[in-house]
């Protein structure tokens, strides 16, 4: 049975975001801008009927997986990248005593292009420099919510980010990054009562586990003065986790649309209940992700606002995290209309259906989506009943549970880097940094590969076995020390006690 005091979120979003739709009211330079925008969206997404045969090639096409061919480990001609594996070895020996970052240039003279007012047209292929940089800062602040995450179920802060955040960005070497974290995230689930065994008990494996309902999920951080003047406008970013917890991915099985908002708009159950779950007998979800989240912007926009400062909403994400994104970027358009909303998502799923998708265009939200082609998550949920049947609206009337995606896509391949294993790693796939590899490598749809690229290839191999062996990166390697065990006066192996800075305090959850 499910505790008396736990509040499904779901209906008080809709309502505030009802009310916040009410009371707020675009200027008409604003709608005039996001009208011509819906419109050229519109008349892409729309088209004529067609034969049902064509709807059958399509589901066929979704469910087919691309599978890249071996690359030879021998030296010879490689037909896509134009030079041989032992090149390849050399040129990543030559980067080791390189800076491992780009310079910053001033980007103030078009950032609101870069924040996609004109949908990144122009942008992308070939891919702009400054864009390309923007999107690696973007997803480094999401990688940031997988390094930090203390994932050890042997830990007694099983659950909570490692490090306090005064000192996350610094800890994970962001500091050149410009922006200060200024609050976290906490997340649960709404159907945490419901749970399989398997679930609860990875769960609550550990009586001294210091939440057994809430997860560190993200943060929201500002860019500091000298970013600020670099980047034209200040910055307010919000950092979205992906799946790491038994129950988060129980909830992302949840495959069924749940309304949202106003009209037929709905999304996928088990996004919505990670953003909107909260219980009062929780220490860290009295108030919801969505609610903790609004919170905090709401007053760092009406300070930001006093100093006559133009402003910025970006929203990123990999995975689960980059459907969260969409759910906080489709809210923060209704309770802040005349600021710019941007969402910089990383092998982000389906969100929500068609209905859903158009009520974000009409709110003006910006959404750049980067995708690997070999990702099978992107084609989840919706494998079959997806964006591909709009062009059968003529016989079949709109179709409240057919999915869709949202926004620009930057889609790459892994065959492009001469640096990344062939075969089938359906995990390397998709993880964020051989995303962020491949952003950093990519120029064009003629030159997919730029030997001159800057960033580590070395962090491939973090998390997963995606680098071909030449390269003697281990996989797998990030970890703490000895696996976070030290020696103390005694010289026994134990558990550091955290310093008291960076142990998880609601008290401490907002700025």
């Amino acid at each position: 049975m499910q505790s008396s005091n736990h509040r499904p979120a779901t209906p008080s979003l809709r309502r505030r975001i009802s009310d916040a739709a009410a009371t707020k009211r675009l200027p008409a330079a604003v709608n005039a801008d996001r009208n011509d925008a819906i419109g050229s969206l519109a008349s892409k997404a729309s088209s004529g009927a067609a034969k049902l045969a064509e709807t059958m090639s399509g589901f066929l096409s979704n469910l087919q997986i691309e599978i890249p061919p071996r690359r030879r480990r021998r030296k010879g001609f490689d037909s896509l990248n134009k030079f041989d594996d032992y090149t390849a070895v050399g040129s990543f020996a030559d980067m080791a005593d390189t800076p491992a970052m780009s310079p910053k240039e001033d980007i103030s003279s078009k950032w609101r292009e870069l924040q996609g007012c004109r949908e990144w047209e122009g942008l992308l292929d070939p891919l702009h420099p400054w864009l390309r940089r923007e999107i690696i800062k973007y997803g480094e602040f999401a990688q940031a919510t997988y390094d930090a995450l203390d994932s050890d179920p042997y830990s007694e802060y099983y659950g909570s980010c490692l490090y306090s955040r005064h000192k996350l960005l610094h800890k994970l070497g962001l500091t050149r990054s410009g922006y200060e974290v200024v609050s976290y995230i906490y997340a649960m689930s709404s159907n945490i009562d419901y749970m399989p065994e398997w679930v609860e008990g990875s769960s609550s494996s550990f009586v001294r586990a210091w939440s057994k309902d809430s997860n560190w999920i993200g943060f929201i951080a500002v860019s500091n003065n000298e970013e600020t003047r670099r980047i034209g406008r200040r910055d307010i970013v919000v950092s979205w986790r992906g799946t790491v917890t038994p129950s988060e991915w129980w909830e992302n099985m949840q495959n069924k649309l749940e309304p949202i908002g106003l009209g037929d708009a709905k999304v996928e159950r088990g996004f919505l209940s990670i953003y909107t779950s909260k219980s009062d007998s929780t220490r860290y979800n009295k108030h919801s992700a969505s609610e903790q989240t609004m919170l905090v912007l709401h007053k760092l926009v009406d300070f930001y606002r006093t100093k006559g400062e133009p402003l910025s909403l970006t929203i990123t994400g990999h995975s689960l995290g980059g459907a969260l994104a969409v759910l906080n970027a489709y809210e923060s358009a209704v309770h802040f209309p005349t600021i710019p909303v941007a969402v910089i998502s990383f092998a982000t799923p389906r969100v929500g259906n068609i209905a859903f998708r158009d009520e974000v265009y009409q709110k003006g939200v910006k959404t750049l989506r980067v995708t690997v082609k070999q990702d099978l998550i992107t084609r989840w949920p919706g494998v079959v009943f997806n964006e591909g049947l709009q062009k059968y609206d003529d016989f079949t009337g709109p179709l409240e549970w057919v999915y869709t995606h949202i926004g620009a896509e930057l889609k790459l391949d892994v065959r492009w880097s001469p640096y990344l294993k062939g075969g089938i790693n359906l995990f390397g796939c998709h993880m964020l940094e051989t995303h962020l590899h491949l952003v950093d490598c990519f120029c064009s749809s003629s030159v997919r590969f730029r030997e001159d690229a800057k960033r580590d290839v070395a962090l491939v191999n973090k998390d997963c076995d995606m680098l071909v062996d030449e390269l003697r990166i281990p996989p797998n390697w990030y970890q703490l020390a000895n696996k976070g065990l030290e020696r103390n006066g005694y010289g026994r192996w134990v558990r550091p006690k955290r310093e008291v800075d960076d142990i998880p305090s609601p008290s401490s959850q907002l700025f």
